[in-house]
């Protein structure tokens, strides 16, 4: 009995030896640790409200600068070439009708074959869509009524340095290749043609013209 005795208590020793070398270790090993940063602060106060952000949610510097956008120019007419003894000068060769598909698909092929045979092609462009109402009138009475509503389309082919010998060999090879329903007319181009360009608008010149005389 003696003997377990003993061996129990030098079991006992070690053990509290170990222990205390074990809290020994803990505290050197907390001690070395540095600071925490931050602390927890009780539930009522709030430090984070007055700690910088550092530009933390921003992002418009991230984004490139805009530029600024330049005023379009106001559309300026070209000068008008005159003819000589073997040169046309400036033709606008006119392409209308009510299929709009059409029109533009002949004037396509106009401008294509200008290319073709050497004809400068100063300008390309639409006119305005014109609009015709169909107007009936009822058999019994005098009162007219909407029957359709037609939509001309134009396009303009503005050309340039036609001599003479080429123009009648031009004229033929457009005027076999014209589709039904499509009219064509060539003229010299004037300055009047380039003003059909833009729609008329007679509410604001009345009002511009008000304006005129009150100043």
């Amino acid at each position: 009995m003696s003997l377990l005795i003993r061996q129990l208590q030098v079991s006992l020793t070690q053990q509290s030896i170990l222990t205390n070398q074990v809290s020994a270790l803990l505290q050197r090993v907390t001690s070395s640790l540095p600071a925490p940063l931050c602390r927890l602060a009780p539930t009522n106060e709030r430090h984070y409200r007055t700690m910088p952000t550092h530009g933390i949610g921003r992002w418009k510097y991230l984004l490139p600068k805009e530029v600024p956008r330049k005023k379009r120019d106001k559309l300026q007419m070209k000068p008008i070439r005159g003819s000589t003894a073997t040169e046309y000068g400036s033709l606008s060769v006119k392409v209308s009708g009510y299929d709009m598909t059409v029109v533009e698909h002949y004037s396509q092929y106009i401008h294509n074959l200008c290319n073709r045979l050497g004809v400068r092609v100063s300008e390309s462009y639409a006119l305005p869509t014109k609009s015709t109402e169909v107007m009936l009138m009822q058999e019994q009475g005098t009162k007219m009524y909407i029957d359709a509503l037609l939509k001309t389309h134009e396009r303009i082919v503005q050309i340039s340095s036609m001599t003479a010998t080429l123009c009648p060999t031009f004229m033929d090879v457009v005027l076999q290749n014209q589709p039904e329903g499509v009219q064509l007319s060539v003229k010299e181009h004037v300055e009047r043609d380039f003003l059909e360009r833009f729609k008329a608008r007679p509410q604001l010149e009345g009002l511009m013209a008000q304006v005129n005389q009150r100043d």
